[in-house]
């Protein structure tokens, strides 16, 4: 009798922890890394404000995909943004919630951040494994007076598809002829480098990075400036060089033009103007059109409308872009209303 008794409690307890879970998460999203300081900024916000939690799973955006069409989440995350085809098959709208950029960083000592330069070319040979040295003489070229290490260079990626590299090898595509032809863009690639090692999230690439000496990697700028890592200036379009920051991910933004492509899945690499960071990129969200679980789809809909008109500061603090009014308006009138309630 007492034990049946004490199963009977201890059912009951697990039973109002299930449940107070559940209240403490009740918007599900899974997927890309790159925007996931922003997202946890904007729950832990609004929360507060509303009540509803958000559990948000940092897996990449090639898993944020597969959660969305395995219907496990009520919204996915991908900075690889889906095409035409594949969102009228799997019935998904699209939509951008976020402007950051991609950063190469590097494990040197005795360099400060933005201290050292590289152009767009000299980064994918690097990547190709054609500059496998520190004081090699393109980027000793690029750096006079710069006392460079005879070091050698272990090259950092991501070893989850993600896309963050989708976005790191649309750049390396656009500015290297033998990078588009021998590698190519996308979420998942075979990195020709020798001595290379894949880190799992921008949270494993910042980790490898700075645990190797003389390593090079690429991840999202709240991670650099999280982990105070040392980052390259990079020549863009325009010849200049130029640091990560919201201004010049703003900069890259300015004129992109969003429904010229279906899906607003446009590629901001390499953007013209003299203040652009070469790897912007927008983080995109993916719902489906009529949703298994329409209240809990209504409540991602409430979640990112209140980030639209409350959370522009805090993307500020983090370095991430924020959307502007006009954009979520367009939002809202075009790509929400076609989500049914």
């Amino acid at each position: 009798m007492k034990r049946t008794f004490l199963k009977t409690v201890a059912a009951a307890v697990l039973a109002t922890v299930a449940a107070g879970s559940a209240f403490a998460a009740d918007i599900t999203g899974a997927g890309a890394s790159f925007p996931y300081p922003m997202y946890v900024k904007w729950a832990e916000a609004y929360k507060k404000e509303t009540g509803t939690g958000l559990n948000y799973q940092s897996i990449g955006s090639s898993g944020g995909i597969r959660q969305i069409r395995a219907k496990t989440v009520a919204f996915g995350a991908s900075d690889a943004p889906m095409g035409a085809a594949d969102l009228d098959k799997d019935g998904l709208v699209q939509f951008p919630a976020i402007i950051g950029g991609t950063v190469p960083v590097v494990n040197l000592e005795g360099f400060k951040p933005g201290e050292l330069r590289v152009t767009g070319p000299v980064l994918a040979d690097i990547y190709l494994g054609k500059i496998a040295k520190w004081n090699d003489l393109k980027l000793a070229a690029l750096n006079p007076g710069k006392a460079l290490p005879d070091q050698a260079i272990t090259v950092v990626h991501r070893a989850d598809g993600s896309g963050t590299t989708f976005n790191f090898t649309d750049y390396l595509s656009a500015v290297s002829k033998e990078w588009a032809d021998t590698v190519g863009k996308n979420a998942s690639v075979k990195w020709p480098a020798q001595s290379s090692v894949g880190g799992k999230g921008n949270e494993g690439v910042a980790a490898n990075v700075t645990r190797v000496k003389g390593a090079v990697g690429y991840v999202e700028y709240a991670y650099v400036k999280k982990n105070n890592m040392t980052f390259l200036q990079l020549q863009n379009a325009d010849g200049k060089y130029v640091s990560p920051d919201d201004k010049t991910f703003a900069a890259a933004a300015a004129g992109a033009d969003w429904f010229s492509v279906p899906g607003m899945g446009i590629s901001m690499v390499n953007a013209k103007g003299a203040e652009s960071w070469p790897i912007s990129t927008a983080s995109f969200i993916l719902m489906y059109k009529d949703p298994a679980d329409k209240a809990q789809s209504a409540e991602v809909l409430k979640f990112f409308d209140w980030a639209f008109k409350n959370g522009k500061a805090m993307a500020a603090e983090l370095d991430y872009v924020p959307l502007p009014d006009s954009l979520t308006a367009e939002i809202r009138a075009k790509v929400w209303s076609q989500i049914k309630k």
